[in-house]
């Protein structure tokens, strides 16, 4: 018996060293990597397995180049309660010699992410950024007959008055280059980075040509006089028709011709222009994320300055061939391995750019825009937006509303994912008067902008109020990053069963309309949890008449309502 006891004993340990010699598995070690999914009407983030709303920032283009420069504002970021941060890997440091490469600065990034616990979105800065080739490496720059540069009708392409040199996208050899530095950044992320700190990239940034609405290089004009290319014409007929009125209009002025040449198929206008440079900047862009998801098969965005816009109306004016919403069923066609296009909003019609990104089944991003709460929250209210980034987020440390905004997202998120994707989340912003109807509609509480005492004060005038909550038109470029006064009131609504909502926003009023307020409590989410404060009542809420939120910061409220039997 004894001697049965040992032998047994020994063949316990054994197998117990051997598995413990044995190799990790990786499915099971690391996390799965992340990915986007679609639920219910809308597409998640899905990182470590779960929804993830991205509270993000975008670092300014230089910063991220140097870890000594970057070093004391990632305290600065974690204090602005951000779980995400928009960083930059730009070519020229990548690959400084052909051939040899250099990740000392991206590492540096996901290390201080890491420490931080937050997570990194990449730009890959390499053969545009905002329509110019200024990140690619001196190797490339100083060889244009290898690497040939687009031209336009007065020469070199510029803007505001300034020219710049901009790689053709007809180049192969620079778009291959590109792809081939993108893969080995892409192989090297997915050596060093298993727990997937990076969750995303952006590939290229706000590519297109500026100066003409076509490239008008010795490339270009050969593949202009040659037949539009079988891909692009099938895809354009097999979708014929649930294309996006701007491509179709074009097309539709030739009669929807089924082959010929560009002039033939398209015409001869900038915007017959803009789908040949849409064709074929979307083609180079997406053969250099093709690259990379062979190696990391994360999701990958392209990113556009948008156009047309005021004082900007025409291809040329703005990047023409960027992913601008009238060309994402071509940016669609050249680029498939891209998962979704994202605008760089910086103009004052920030609803109407949402719609228009939305509009043919296109997951929300916006990587780049000002720090505004009003729109943070619409878009992720109304559009279920994957995250939101305000540009130059280094220079909003001081910025205690954005914090504010963020830390109570942030607890929020876990109850809003998950509600969002059964179609229980609804926004109102102060100044769109559907949303106003729709919200009262879908909760029975009567809606006012203003703090507790206009409840006695008259409204505005209409001219007046919608004077002082619409920024001024700007150019999209990026010379200010301070947020703008926006005093818009705005909440989301998320309808937790039936009669009781979560409530979180800012400058107004829900008062008793077609169903009457029960209860509210003061209180706010972490991870997901309930944490009550104060139950509402008496001279707060005027004896129960009205749900009260904040004017500076966004405050949540738990309603519970009733209707008379």
């Amino acid at each position: 018996m004894k001697r049965f006891s040992a032998l047994f004993l020994m063949s316990v340990c054994g197998a117990v060293l051997m598995l413990a010699q044995a190799p990790r598995n990786e499915a099971t070690a690391f996390p799965p990597l992340p990915t986007m999914r679609k639920a219910g009407q809308t597409v998640q983030m899905i990182v470590d397995g779960k929804p993830y709303l991205m509270l993000a920032g975008e670092l300014h283009n230089s910063s991220a180049s140097s870890p000594a420069y970057m070093r004391p504002i990632w305290e600065k970021l974690a204090a602005l309660h951000l779980n995400t941060v928009i960083g930059t890997a730009s070519w020229e440091l990548v690959e400084p010699v052909e051939g040899r490469f250099d990740f000392s600065a991206v590492d540096s990034e996901i290390a201080e992410a890491r420490k931080h616990g937050m997570r990194l979105v990449l730009i890959w800065f390499g053969t545009w950024k905002n329509a110019s080739s200024s990140y690619v490496p001196m190797w490339v720059k100083q060889d244009p007959g290898r690497f040939p540069l687009a031209r336009t009708k007065s020469g070199k392409p510029g803007f505001m008055g300034l020219s710049m040199d901009v790689l053709s996208p007809l180049g192969e050899a620079a778009i291959t280059a590109d792809a081939k530095a993108f893969r080995a950044l892409m192989r090297h992320i997915r050596e060093v980075d298993p727990r997937h700190t990076v969750i995303m990239m952006q590939v290229e940034n706000e590519a297109g040509l500026l100066g003409d609405s076509r490239d008008r290089s010795a490339l270009a004009e050969a593949a202009w006089a040659k037949p539009v290319p079988s891909e692009l014409m099938n895809y354009l007929v097999q979708r014929k028709a649930t294309l996006l009125p701007e491509v179709s209009r074009v097309w539709g002025a030739q009669d929807f011709k089924t082959s010929g040449t560009w002039t033939e198929v398209f015409g001869t206008d900038a915007f017959a222009d803009e789908i040949f440079m849409a064709w074929f900047v979307g083609r180079a862009v997406g053969r250099v994320a093709e690259a990379g998801k062979a190696e990391l098969a994360i999701p990958m965005y392209a990113n556009a300055w948008l156009g047309p816009q005021p004082e900007q109306d025409l291809p040329g004016q703005y990047p023409s061939g960027g992913p601008v919403t009238g060309m994402l069923d071509i940016w669609r066609a050249a680029a498939p391995r891209l998962d979704l296009f994202a605008p760089d909003i910086y103009v004052a019609d920030f609803e109407g750019v949402c719609e228009g990104y939305v509009r043919s089944g296109n997951p929300l991003f916006i990587p780049e825009a000002r720090a505004d709460l009003p729109n943070l929250f619409w878009a992720i209210g109304h559009h279920g937006a994957l995250g939101y980034s305000p540009f130059g987020i280094e220079d909003l440390h001081d910025f205690k509303a954005l914090g504010a905004a963020y830390e109570t997202l942030a607890g929020l998120a876990p109850l809003l994912l998950k509600l969002q994707a059964e179609g229980k989340v609804m926004s109102v912003m102060e100044g769109n008067a559907a949303s106003v109807t729709a919200f009262e509609e879908a909760t029975g509480l009567g809606v006012r902008f203003g703090g507790l005492w206009s409840v006695f004060a008259p409204p505005a005038p209409k001219n007046d109020r919608q004077k002082d909550m619409a920024p001024a038109p700007a150019p999209d470029v990026e010379f200010s990053t301070r947020p703008e006064k926006d005093t818009r009131g705005f909440a989301v609504a998320i309808e937790t069963a039936p009669h009781e909502f979560v409530i979180v926003g800012s400058g107004l009023l829900l008062t008793s309309a077609r169903a009457h307020i029960g209860t509210i409590d003061e209180g706010r989410y972490e991870n997901g949890r309930w944490q009550p404060g104060r139950r509402i009542n008496g001279d707060e809420s005027f004896s129960g008449n009205f749900v009260a939120l904040g004017q500076e910061f966004p405050e949540i409220r738990r309603v519970v309502t009733y209707t008379e039997p």
